[in-house]
């Protein structure tokens, strides 16, 4: 999967919670949103928007705009090595808990289906990066 193909996808399934995405979309999403988040910080920053804490209004916007689609990318991801979306609440563990989701994150996703739906690379999805 590409990057613009990522991004379309992570759009275009805002509220998919349930099925499986392969590294790559969840990889390229996670590029987008960081390098939307610094341009779009600099333009706040240009425009003296930027608040107390070094947020200002575009970039707040894109955070609420993406949080949905990115909270459901990371679901799908875990879902691709077989683990509950509820995992993701490992990240309230300091160190450890983001270690070991970034461990599931990188992992290579199950072969054939497992219990959150076939495989996507399967189903006729571009070839995994990496």
């Amino acid at each position: 999967m590409e990057f613009g193909d990522a991004v379309k996808a992570g759009f275009q399934k805002y509220f998919d919670f349930s099925s499986r995405s392969i590294r790559s979309e969840y990889w390229w999403w996670t590029l987008f949103v960081f390098i939307a988040s610094i341009v779009l910080g600099m333009i706040d920053g240009l425009f003296g928007l930027l608040g107390p804490l070094g947020l200002g209004p575009f970039g707040a916007l894109f955070s609420i705009a993406t949080l949905v689609p990115g909270l459901a990318l990371s679901v799908r991801r875990l879902h691709d090595v077989n683990r509950s979306g509820w995992w993701l609440l490992l990240l309230l563990v300091p160190l450890i808990g983001a270690l070991i989701i970034l461990f599931w994150a990188v992992s290579k996703g199950d072969e054939g289906p497992n219990d959150y739906g076939p495989n996507p690379l399967d189903a006729g999805d571009q070839a995994d990066a990496a």
